[in-house]
């Protein structure tokens, strides 16, 4: 009986929130509390639902729908105010009609056969009211839509019919009104409040076996036949539409404030069902059904959103496909409709935000249903990453640090037990996920925001990477940089305070041209021995004897020089590649771990730094970076000679043991040529590959030559990477190919773009006689001309990420025809061009200053 009450003021206020919210559809409405009454002041959802409880409480006056109400009325074919003039307009008489009705008014929930059923006799009659009446009251209930197309049900079709008597009895008033009336569905949907009653019956879990964590108790299938079947008729399609607008708000409130998932598992049908219906996307979804039922489904609790993505990573690709269309282009509908800045971010707009987390349960799918390596995982460090000495004091002034165990992991993707990085193939491409519009309009300094303070009422894009590019994830971590600078200068200014002795604020390197290598590497093992946080703060570089002031174009050259030295294959360091122009690690090399970790330093302080390096690596040794081995497949790309070798091997029809005589014994050449035997299994040299085991000689070949062979070099490398990037965000925000990227910049040099972003200063403008005659020469150049020219102008040869329209270069003017040479501000990406009086002596000033450029100094 407490429950039936529940039910019936859940009910009234419902009805009280419609009418303030939509009205009743009587233009002479004089109720004062009624959204159609003349006068009436708007009101936002949530004053709304305030009101309507206080409404409920005094029992204020509560409207009867009218029969004209917009919304609904299109659902059905009665568009008159009074049914039984548009019934009179129909080949069969109103008895027939009724009588029609009076057969469905039971229907409560639907299965294939019924839908069909009703079909038929609709179709002999010609009238489709009767299946718009039970579909908008079947799909407005979450307790009808919930019960429809169960894949198995142990019970008998007697207790079936006797569970369905019972609710039936419970809300037989609710019943009798809605199948008197032409707009049903507004008097229907009440009913969908009764979805609180799951799983306090014996309607809920009991009727359907033990499921699969993967598995629902709905025919997907038989609901993709009803929706072709169905979708076909116009105004049948009405229905769904105008049943998924009542079906969301009651839903969204069962998930809020019901706990009803826990309750009854069987609750994630209905978002089974409604995502099959393949006119989501449709233009007149995108406007109230689509964001309010994302808004709902937003609302999943964990453990229900993981089972959905377990579900949809069965799906075929091109219906993850559709599924990604759909919320993309709701995303994309509501980004370009409204005006986003500053001051109006589309972080609060609630249709965006619940589209992309219902978007990020289609990612995981996405990820789970591709090709997924989850065994080969790197070992993590044996030695912890040392803490700063300055911990102790950053306590006492409340400056402890937040993400001290390191970035942070998704709870879906701990929830599924999969990472991205797991994933080799996916079902459809990441890129499909990236919405442009969106990034567009993102305030990404806004949202770093919201991302750090990780507060309940503020939604932040960088917990769902996966819709953002690259250059709007490296803008992130581009603040999340500084600001770690900004707070280790801090610190070290009120450590300096307390322990009265003068500390520098920032990484200083001071080096000597001629010997780079040994001040910047000695130096910096020095820091990362005696206080590994220092590599967190600003990295200041000075070349002993010259003036140049570093700004960022100092440090630029600095990283370039040491990559240049790192890498020279005469230091032993790294093997080069000549077919695929590409290093690896030198297996057999004669330097110690501490330098392979200094490089890892080097390279995490050019990220940290915002600094692109030439660095020409294999993409396994990101996927290694961010924790995954080296497995066969890698081998693609890091030694296509040996990949096609091994390949030709696992094809071969014949006898492999025969024809081929190769044993679990591998020769490998040390760094003077010798050769070197290593055994893949305990006394290889006596074991033949054969047909059987040759996938296992291929697998533990790509293991040696990808982990084993440099496992000491690359455990190295990777700990001194981490001692510069194991607090930021570099791992949660970026795929492998997204860190090459980072790190190593664009390989595609558009100059097209980079003239349409350039800025000019000085007096030059687009249309001066040098600035055209510039572009003309610049243009003419071949490609090692122009990278020296990026090189001379910026400090590096690499575009950025995003490419070179993202490179903001400025063009001023550096007095009028003379014989200098052109000079540049590397740390401003600015250049300095005089007004040479011709186009010929242009192009031999500015091929000189590129040619010969090296050094700074002050003008």
């Amino acid at each position: 009986m407490a429950t039936y009450c529940f039910s019936a003021a859940k009910h009234l206020i419902e009805r009280y929130y419609h009418q303030l919210t939509e009205g009743c559809g009587n233009e002479s409405c004089s109720n004062s509390w009624c959204a159609s009454s003349v006068g009436f002041n708007r009101m936002d959802n949530n004053a709304a639902a305030v009101k309507a409880l206080e409404l409920y409480k005094v029992n204020a006056k509560l409207c009867d729908p009218h029969p004209s109400k917009k919304g609904t009325a299109s659902a059905y074919l009665e568009s008159s105010a009074h049914s039984n003039s548009a019934c009179s307009n129909r080949k069969m008489n109103h008895k027939d009609v009724h009588s029609v009705r009076d057969n469905f008014k039971d229907v409560n929930y639907l299965t294939e056969e019924k839908v069909y059923e009703i079909l038929d006799i609709c179709g002999e009659k010609e009238d489709y009211s009767p299946l718009i009446r039970v579909i908008g009251r079947v799909f407005s209930s979450a307790e009808g839509l919930v019960q429809s197309f169960r894949r198995s049900k142990p019970h008998t079709k007697e207790e079936l019919k006797s569970l369905q008597g019972k609710d039936e009895d419970k809300d037989e008033d609710e019943k009798e009104a809605a199948a008197c009336s032409a707009t049903a569905m507004e008097e229907d949907s009440p009913a969908s409040s009764s979805s609180s009653r799951l799983g306090e019956g014996s309607s809920g879990e009991n009727d359907v076996q033990k499921l699969a964590p993967d598995e629902v108790s709905v025919d997907i299938e038989a609901v993709r036949r009803v929706y072709e079947r169905l979708l076909s008729n116009e105004k049948i399609e009405a229905a769904f539409l105008n049943a998924l607008v009542y079906l969301s708000p009651n839903v969204e409130c069962d998930l809020t404030y019901h706990n009803v998932y826990s309750r009854d598992q069987n609750y994630l049908n209905l978002f089974v069902i409604v995502m099959e219906n393949s006119n989501l996307h449709s233009p007149e979804y995108l406007e109230i059904a689509l964001p309010q039922f994302c808004k709902a489904m937003s609302k999943l609790p964990l453990a229900a959103q993981a089972k959905l993505a377990r579900l949809w990573s069965h799906y075929s690709a091109e219906q993850i496909r559709r599924m990604v269309e759909t919320f993309q282009q709701l995303i994309t509908y509501k980004v370009i409709s409204n005006e986003f800045n500053s001051r109006n971010l589309v972080n609060d707009d609630d249709a965006v935000v619940a589209s992309t987390k219902c978007l990020k349960i289609v990612y995981y799918a996405n990820v789970l249903g591709g090709d997924l390596d989850m065994e080969h995982n790197e070992e993590e460090d044996e030695e912890p990453i040392p803490e700063s000495s300055e911990l102790t004091l950053q306590e006492l002034l409340g400056e402890e640090r937040r993400n001290k165990k390191g970035p942070r992991v998704d709870p879906l993707e701990t929830e599924l037990g999969i990472r991205t990085n797991d994933c080799r193939r996916p079902l459809i491409p990441f890129e499909e996920f990236v919405n442009e519009p969106l990034n567009e309009v993102l305030e990404m300094d806004k949202d770093y925001t919201f991302f750090k303070v990780e507060t309940e009422n503020k939604f932040s894009f960088m917990t769902c990477p996966f819709i953002l590019n690259a250059v709007t994830k490296n803008l992130g971590l581009y603040y999340d940089n500084r600001i770690r600078m900004y707070s280790e200068r801090r610190i070290t200014v009120l450590y300096s305070l307390v322990q009265g002795q003068q500390l520098n604020p920032y990484l200083r390197l001071k080096v000597r041209r001629d010997h780079i290598i040994d001040d910047a590497l000695v130096r910096l093992e020095m820091i990362a021995m005696e206080n590994p946080a220092d590599l967190k703060k600003q990295l200041y570089v000075e070349f002993e004897g010259e003036q140049g002031v570093d700004e960022g174009g100092v440090s630029k050259e600095f990283f370039q020089l040491v990559v240049e030295e790192i890498f020279n294959p005469d230091i032993g360091m790294f093997t080069y590649d000549e077919r695929t122009k590409l290093f690896w690690f030198n297996a057999s090399s004669f330097e110690n771990e501490g330098q392979y970790t200094l490089i890892g330093i080097v390279l995490g302080l050019a990220i940290y730094n915002n600094c692109i390096l030439d660095v020409h690596f294999p993409m396994v040794v990101y996927r290694k970076l961010m924790g995954k081995k080296g497995t066969f497949r890698d081998l693609a790309d890091a030694n296509p000679v040996l990949y096609q070798s091994l390949t030709e091997l696992l094809d071969y029809e014949g006898s492999v043991e025969d024809d081929m005589m190769i044993t679990f014994q591998i020769s490998q050449t040390d760094l003077f040529g010798n050769p070197l035997m290593y055994d893949l299994r305990e006394n290889g040299d006596k074991i033949p590959v054969t047909n059987e085991n040759r996938k296992e000689f291929v697998a533990q070949y790509a293991e040696y030559m990808l982990n084993k062979s440099v496992e000491k070099q690359f455990k190295a490398f990777r700990r001194g990477f981490h001692m510069v990037t194991n607090e930021s965000p570099l791992k949660y925000l970026f795929r492998p190919e997204e860190i090459e990227l980072l790190i190593c910049g664009s390989r595609n040099l558009d100059f097209l773009a980079l003239e349409e972003t350039t800025e000019y200063d000085g007096g030059y403008n687009r249309d001066s006689r040098i600035i055209k005659e510039f572009w003309e020469t610049l243009h003419s150049f071949g490609e090692e001309q122009k990278r020296l020219f990026l090189q001379f102008t910026t400090g590096t040869d690499r575009a950025p990420v995003g490419g070179l329209g993202k490179l903001k270069m400025i063009i001023a003017k550096n007095g009028p025809d003379t014989d200098r040479l052109p000079t540049s501000h590397t740390c401003f990406n600015v250049l300095l061009l005089p007004e040479y009086s011709s186009k010929e002596k242009l192009r031999e000033r500015l091929l000189k200053a590129i040619t010969y450029a090296k050094g700074f100094g002050m003008l």
